[in-house]
């Protein structure tokens, strides 16, 4: 696990990256932010009474110097703010509606990333997820040609690094969606040093069984394909022969990916996050995310259960990103 972050912080020392967390009065927020700062690999701004931020930080010994602090209740360019979010909105957002909105730390903060003031912004400790994804919906948007955002894991066990997708957002995937999931998760693949051989996976490999929900995994093959004709990818597989030689090699001998896969693609919301949860608690992988792929930004969302280590890690996790989106 160790060797996973030593990569990502050598990608980004330097690179000068601008991190937002809108909750910066929790006190895992604050001082993951701290750390962050000390170590010099991002700059973190932090949202909210300024007043209160300070106070906090002296309570837990977090220094405050090298980051930014912002008050949207205070903001001296609030209105160029508002004007941009109203135009960004396209006549769904009045102008009162914008300075309404804009004080909600999670808007505010998103719409600091839009305006190229930040290059990603981290959010969820005490926010739900509807909070953080909905004004990266919102304002961000999704990337050109992509319908849905989508949340990995990158399960890390000692030398081994899989990816594990969508375990986080979409509760029913059609093909398009799974297809695009694939894509994007190979890219996201590529960004940790994963060399990505992308699995599609069900409750049948090759044909074995014939339904609705296996159709839909071959039909996302063959989009994902048209996607990207490079990629290495292939289903639909059930989990073992996907991931073990001897069993690749019988359900599917002419497959291009026996038993070698790296990156899984599930069928379903359920499947994903049971599958990865299996793999933490049974197999002792530690899942790293989830991390938000398909938005012309990075903007990731923690658990509210998160530790300031989780903070600390997906921040990382969200400049590493900004590098390449």
């Amino acid at each position: 696990m160790a060797d996973l972050f030593v990569g990502i912080k050598e990608k980004i020392a330097g690179q000068d990256r601008k991190i937002v967390f809108p909750e910066a009065l929790d006190e895992r927020v604050l001082a993951a932010a701290g750390r962050l700062a000390e170590d010099g690999l991002v700059k973190p701004i932090l949202i909210g009474n300024i007043e209160a931020i300070q106070a906090k930080a002296k309570e837990h010994n977090v220094k405050l110097d090298q980051m930014e602090l912002y008050d949207p209740e205070n903001y001296a360019e609030f209105d160029e703010m508002v004007a941009a979010f109203v135009e960004r909105r396209k006549g769904k957002a009045t102008d009162a509606d914008a300075r309404k909105l804009l004080l909600d730390e999670n808007y505010f903060g998103t719409m600091l990333v839009y305006m190229n003031k930040a290059h990603g912004l981290v959010s969820g400790a005490v926010h739900s997820t509807a909070d953080t994804v909905r004004p990266a919906l919102q304002i961000v948007k999704m990337k050109p040609g992509l319908g849905k955002t989508s949340g990995v894991f990158i399960m890390v066990k000692d030398d081994e690094k899989f990816v594990f997708a969508d375990c986080a957002i979409n509760i029913a995937p059609n093909s398009q969606d799974l297809a695009e999931i694939a894509v994007e998760s190979a890219k996201t693949a590529a960004m940790f040093d994963i060399d990505p051989r992308v699995a599609m996976l069900s409750f049948s490999t090759k044909g074995s069984a014939v339904s609705d929900e296996t159709k839909k995994v071959s039909d996302a093959l063959e989009l994902a394909k048209e996607i990207d004709p490079q990629l290495l990818i292939d289903g639909e597989f059930q989990f073992d022969a996907a991931i073990v030689p001897s069993v690749a090699a019988k359900k599917a001998p002419d497959s291009p990916i026996q038993g070698d896969a790296n990156v899984f693609v599930f069928p379903s919301l359920e499947a994903g996050n049971i599958g990865y949860k299996i793999a933490q608690r049974l197999g002792g992988f530690e899942a790293v995310g989830p991390i938000l792929q398909g938005l012309n930004a990075p903007v990731n969302d923690l658990s509210r259960g998160c530790s300031e280590e989780d903070v600390y890690k997906l921040a990382l996790i969200t400049a590493l990103q900004s590098l390449g989106a």
